[in-house]
C-alpha cells in the first residue's frame, strides 16, 4: 500500500524558510475598497510572473541527488511550467514540460528560455497526466504535478506566511479572509494551511468552478461537459484533487465564480489602481471582490496570482473587452 504524503502547516513553514533564503517577499499593496483597507499580494511580480515558483522550489529541493540526476517531468499551461523550469535550471536538473498546443505563446517561450524541453499535447483530445506519466516512467524521472502533491501545496502556502507578516508590519492585523484564484486548488489549500484562522474563499471562472461545486456538494465534482471558453488558461483544471479538496473542505472554504467581463474589468482595475499587469486567471479573486460577490471586511487579503499575459488578449481587456 502506497502512503500518500500529506501537506502540513509545518511543511508550509519549512517551504517559507526555503523561499525566503532565495527570493525577497512579493509586494503587498493596500488600497481602500468601499472605505475599508484591503491587502493585495502581488504574486504576479515573482521572477517567473506567478506564485508557482514557490511550490516548484519546495518540491525540487526535496529531491535527493539520484532523483535530480534522472530529471523531472511536469504538465502545465505555462505558470507551473515556468516555475519548474526556473527551479530545475537553478538546481541543475533536466526538466520536461507537457504543455497544451494552445498555451499562450509568451508562456511557452518563457519556459523554453529557461532551458526546459516542451512536449505539446491537444487539451481537447489528449490527457496531459497520461502523457507526462508515461514520459516520467520511461525516463525514470520524478513527476511534478501542478497541484496534486503535498510539497507543491506547502510551497504555494508560503505566500500566506509572507502576507501575514507584511500585514502585521503595516498594522493591519492577521488576515481575516483570503480571496484566492483556484484552478486545481494548490495555492488555496496551501493558504488554508498557512493561515488557519483565516476564512478562505476560492474564485474560479464561470463554467470552470468545479471546486466551488465540490465544496458545496461535499464531494469532488468535475467540470461539466463542454465548458465555455475562458481567457483564464491557468485555471482550466477539469478535476481537482483529493489532496486540495480535503484541505479546503475541512477548513469550510467557500467558492465563487466570475464572468469573463468581470475578470477583464479586474485586470483594468489592477492596471489603473495598482499599476500591475495581471493575467486573467490571476485576477479572478479581485474580480469577485470588485463585482460585490463578497462583502468587504477589515483584514481581507486578495491574491493576485500571476501576470503572464497574452499580449493580444491583454490589449482587448484594457480596451474594454473580455481578455
Amino acid at each position: 500500500m502506497t502512503i500518500v504524503r500529506q501537506a502540513t502547516r509545518a511543511g508550509v513553514r519549512d517551504a517559507a524558510a526555503k523561499i525566503a533564503a532565495i527570493l525577497p517577499p512579493t509586494p503587498l499593496f493596500v488600497l481602500p475598497i468601499k472605505g475599508i483597507a484591503v491587502a493585495f499580494k502581488a504574486e504576479s511580480l515573482q521572477p517567473i510572473g506567478a506564485f508557482k515558483i514557490r511550490g516548484a522550489w519546495h518540491r525540487l529541493t526535496a529531491l535527493d541527488d539520484a532523483a535530480r540526476a534522472r530529471g523531472v517531468v511536469a504538465f502545465s499551461s505555462g505558470n507551473h511550467a515556468q516555475g519548474v523550469a526556473w527551479a530545475a535550471r537553478r538546481l541543475g536538473i533536466a526538466a520536461t514540460i507537457v504543455m497544451p498546443s494552445d498555451a499562450p505563446r509568451s508562456k511557452r517561450e518563457a519556459t523554453l528560455a529557461l532551458g526546459a524541453e516542451v512536449v505539446d499535447y491537444d487539451r481537447a483530445t489528449e490527457s496531459r497526466e497520461a502523457i507526462a506519466g508515461a514520459l516520467a516512467a520511461a525516463r525514470g524521472a520524478t513527476l511534478v504535478p501542478s497541484f496534486d502533491d503535498a510539497w507543491i501545496i506547502e510551497g504555494q502556502g508560503s505566500a500566506g506566511i509572507e502576507a501575514a507578516a507584511q500585514m502585521a508590519a503595516l498594522g493591519l492585523g492577521s488576515p481575516t479572509r483570503v480571496m484566492v484564484p483556484c484552478g486545481g486548488g494548490g495555492l488555496a489549500a496551501g493558504l488554508a494551511l498557512a493561515l488557519p484562522d483565516s476564512a478562505i474563499t476560492v474564485v474560479e471562472p464561470e463554467g470552470w468552478d468545479d471546486m466551488r461545486r465540490s465544496l458545496e456538494a461535499g464531494w469532488i465534482e468535475p467540470v461539466s461537459a463542454n465548458p465555455p471558453p475562458t481567457a483564464c488558461d491557468s485555471l482550466q483544471t477539469l478535476r481537482v484533487s483529493s489532496l486540495t479538496f480535503d484541505v479546503l473542505s475541512r477548513r469550510g472554504a467557500q467558492g465563487l465564480a466570475v464572468s469573463e467581463d468581470e475578470t477583464a474589468a479586474a485586470q483594468r482595475w489592477a492596471a489603473e489602481r495598482l499599476r500591475l499587469v495581471v493575467e486573467p486567471g490571476g485576477a479572478v479573486a479581485l474580480a469577485a471582490l470588485l463585482a460585490g460577490k463578497l462583502a468587504v471586511e477589515p483584514g481581507m487579503l486578495v491574491i493576485l496570482s500571476g501576470g503572464n499575459v497574452d499580449v493580444a488578449g491583454y490589449a482587448r481587456a484594457m480596451a474594454g473587452g473580455a481578455g
